[in-house]
């Protein structure tokens, strides 16, 4: 792995070259040159991404690229640490962020000033935080993040749009300094910031102390939920989803995992494989937020009317979703989990572009339930066998037909796509466990069935009012590719990830495993003489 630990910064670079080329060379937001060299390093970024996943995936269960900048000793210089979990991130990041690219090179990037530089920024961000091995650097990469998404929250300007901007920013920097904080305390507790350290490290820390680094891990929790959109800390979401730029939003759909990330990485590295008091802190707590999350979210979609403030409340509802799995501490339910991350946030980004196209092509005085006297004739008027009774339905409102439809099924978890494979991997370990069903584990599958059923009626009385419609008189239906293309795609990865379900549940089943077993990310990352 020695000659591949470079490919690691990769994923940083290549989207910070993309922000500089562009802000040397201006904002020129109707030239094609500038969309076509935005897409060609979108399309490079997914390249390295996978190839980044593909020679991990290659060099065993335990395999991690170590790079550390500026080669300064670990755990004293700052370190990127690309295992399993971070290049799954890392490339799902990547995917969601070309399809986001492309649908708003149609039209959404010139919108407002430096669309382009600020998006390369965001994804940065974002891959630096999935990269990075030590905490101050992942505040780094949260702040260059949030930089960029108050930018990006703002873009395209209305009044609806700053309101929810401001109050995100406001949220965030509050997030920002609760982070400070935390990191602050574990640092004086621990005399490291370096992740492996930490989890070297706490075991040793003086009983005196050990309040003192609680509250620190405490603090830091907060925040890290803040981002997640964990309840009662979710309320700047779905506004500030729904207001967003379309392909903003989307891009946004894999800004909360951060916090999952983020809280799955240092549970799992510092407390979950504790005994005692180590185990059980937090655990508790972070499973009833789970299930109050995965219960909010489900009755804001019931409320929801508008296609984009349902897809914000499914956002919840994953994050739910994924919380529970955390605090369950299984690494079946965590390989279940993990291939749920992936689809959901696929299907959540597919959403909140397919709105914007609905809104384009579909009438905006939509009628509920539309067996019309327009369609059909009047009732009483005899209708001749040679007349058509109904006119044909346009080729592009079966398209995006069939986009909610498979939408649907995915963010309902219904068979036989990957939402009910995720959630049936996660049923069925929690089910399965060596002790055997718990409270929680009949509280974890209930919730995950009855969000199911309530984001299936809610998704099916929007689809309703969607498509049973009236269409328009002429059947001019015009589809753009850069618009619906990035949409089947995301939607046709979820319905490939049920195809291949078997590959790759290995693989997630593998990067649970690794994650669960932190003794062998602390053995990659620290010296022979600083694990020992």
């Amino acid at each position: 792995m020695t000659g591949m630990n470079h490919i690691a910064i990769l994923p940083i670079l290549i989207p910070m070259a993309a922000a500089i080329a562009n802000l040397f060379m201006g904002d020129h937001r109707s030239n094609r040159r500038m969309i076509g060299l935005n897409l060609g390093f979108g399309f490079l970024l997914v390249i390295v991404s996978a190839l980044l996943l593909v020679v991990l995936t290659q060099s065993g269960t335990s395999a991690a690229a170590v790079y550390p900048l500026g080669n300064w000793p670990v755990p004293f210089g700052i370190v990127l640490v690309a295992d399993r979990l971070a290049a799954m991130m890392v490339l799902t990041t990547s995917i969601l962020s070309l399809a986001a690219l492309a649908y708003a090179s149609a039209r959404w990037h010139s919108r407002g000033p430096n669309f382009f530089p600020l998006f390369h920024a965001l994804v940065m961000g974002l891959n630096g935080a999935f990269l990075t091995g030590d905490l101050f650097n992942l505040f780094v990469f949260f702040e260059l993040l949030l930089a960029a998404s108050y930018g990006l929250a703002l873009h395209g300007g209305g009044r609806n749009r700053v309101r929810a901007a401001m109050h995100y920013i406001v949220i965030n920097l509050v997030a920002s300094f609760l982070f400070l904080i935390g990191v602050a305390l574990i640092y004086g507790t621990t005399g490291t910031l370096n992740m492996a350290d930490i989890a070297r490290a706490v075991p040793l820390i003086a009983p005196e102390d050990r309040g003192l680094f609680e509250a620190g891990a405490g603090v830091l929790g907060v925040a890290f939920l803040i981002k997640a959109g964990a309840w009662p800390l979710h309320f700047w979401l779905p506004n500030t989803y729904s207001a967003a730029a379309p392909p903003v939003a989307a891009l946004f759909a894999v800004m909360t995992k951060v916090g999952f990330y983020a809280i799955l990485r240092l549970w799992t590295l510092v407390f979950a494989n504790g005994s005692g008091a180590e185990v059980a802190f937090g655990q508790n707590v972070l499973f009833v937020i789970g299930i109050a999350t995965v219960a909010y979210g489900s009755i804001g979609a019931l409320s929801c009317k508008a296609l984009d403030r349902l897809a914000s409340y499914l956002i919840l509802v994953s994050a739910g979703t994924l919380l529970l799995a955390v605090a369950y501490n299984s690494p079946g339910v965590t390989t279940g989990a993990l291939y749920y991350l992936v689809v959901a946030t696929f299907a959540a980004g597919a959403l909140f572009l397919l709105k914007d196209v609905i809104d384009q092509v579909l009438p905006a005085e939509a009628q509920v339930l539309a067996v019309s006297l327009e369609l059909y004739g009047d009732e009483e008027e005899a209708i001749d066998e040679d007349q058509e009774v109904s006119r044909t339905i346009p080729a592009a409102a079966t398209i995006l037909s069939w986009c909610f439809a498979v939408a649907a099924l995915v963010m309902a978890g219904l068979p036989p796509l990957s939402g009910f494979i995720a959630k049936f991997a996660m049923i069925s370990a929690a089910l399965n466990a060596e002790n055997g069903p718990t409270a929680a584990t009949w509280w974890l599958t209930g919730a995950f069935i009855f969000s199911g059923l309530f984001v299936l009626i809610s998704m099916v009385r929007n689809g309703i009012n969607i498509f049973w419609t009236s269409l328009p008189e002429d059947n001019t239906m015009r589809l753009r590719i850069l618009e619906i293309g990035p949409i089947v795609a995301l939607l046709a990865l979820c319905v490939l990830m049920s195809v291949a379900a078997g590959p790759a549940m290995t693989y997630f089943a593998e990067t649970a495993a690794f994650i669960h077993a932190p003794l062998g990310y602390i053995e990659t990352v620290l010296p022979a003489e600083a694990a020992s």
